[in-house]
């Protein structure tokens, strides 16, 4: 029985790190797109729309699990919602000033802030392989950049999103521990918290003019993608695994993403694939399966 519950529950672990690799895949995509997006309407409402579309699809998909959350499990998601805000608004305002290349090279850096994040409020230390990995998986970001050199506005915006996206992860495995909440339901609430807050900010500046936008199909087709495909898709599946496995495992996953923005790049581009290139590749991907193997014997 006890052989049989370890096998389900590793099989388990298993489809929630394929599931995490695919959500890295899919975000490494999304640069590129946020990029050309951000050439039609401005930062707060490309956030918007984004976010807007998503709690409609979300909240349909969740409409029996909304009708019936609790007034805790609602503050729950509203506060990972507020997190997730911030992460967009830093993320999106940093690629609207930096190359989709650096922007998907700097958020893997939230590889090495989990681990000390989790660990760190345990009060006790990483162990010493998972550190390891996080700093070789974070030389291989740096081997593929080219050096970061001096950070710009937008570079260090990025940046700051990545240590939210730690908080992220970390607060999801605390804050939804035991509870019966859905991850579709959580995942309406948050895009939903996204989208009012965003909105928020807009009428304040702009009022409801401020709301309207001239873009023509590319515009709304990269909308589209990055809500239904980057937000829907993504932080559903990002919800439901950090629940099966922990944040520390999430977050190496999660790290192969500039690696899959490289091979987008090569494979849709015809960006060249470098020696320099392919060592950073190497290294990231080293890196985190390092990681991953001391954090699945521990």
């Amino acid at each position: 029985m006890a052989a049989s519950e370890s096998f389900k529950a590793g099989r388990t672990a298993l489809w929630a790190d394929i599931a995490v690799l695919g959500v890295a895949l899919v975000w490494g995509a999304s640069y590129p797109v946020a990029k050309g997006a951000l050439a039609y309407m401005p930062v707060l409402l490309l956030i918007f729309y984004r976010f807007a579309l998503t709690a409609l699809v979300m909240t349909a998909v969740a409409h029996r699990d909304l009708r019936a959350i609790r007034r805790d499990d609602l503050l729950a998601g509203a506060l990972l919602g507020s997190i997730l805000f911030a992460i967009f608004l830093a993320e999106t305002w940093g690629v609207s000033m930096t190359s989709a290349t650096n922007t998907a090279l700097i958020i893997s850096l939230c590889t090495i802030f989990t681990p000390f994040l989790e660990f760190g409020l345990q009060r006790r230390s990483p162990p010493a392989g998972v550190i390891a990995g996080a700093v070789v998986a974070v030389a291989g970001v740096m081997v593929l950049s080219g050096g970061m050199g001096t950070l710009g506005t937008g570079d260090l915006l990025v940046l700051c999103a990545a240590g939210l996206r730690a908080v992220m992860v970390v607060s999801t495995k605390r804050l939804m521990h035991g509870r019966s909440l859905s991850s579709a339901a959580l995942t309406a609430i948050q895009a939903a918290t996204v989208a009012g807050l965003t909105m928020a900010v807009i009428l304040g500046q702009s009022g409801p003019a401020g709301l309207l936008v001239e873009a023509d199909i590319g515009g709304w087709a990269a909308v589209a993608f990055l809500a239904l495909f980057c937000t829907v898709g993504a932080f559903y599946v990002q919800n439901a695994a950090v629940r099966r496995t922990s944040p520390t495992r999430v977050s190496f996953l999660m790290g192969t993403e500039p690696l899959f923005g490289f091979a987008l790049a090569w494979a849709l581009l015809s960006e060249p694939a470098t020696p320099t290139a392919l060592i950073g590749a190497g290294l990231i991907v080293g890196g985190t399966f390092l990681g991953l193997a001391v954090e699945r014997h521990r």
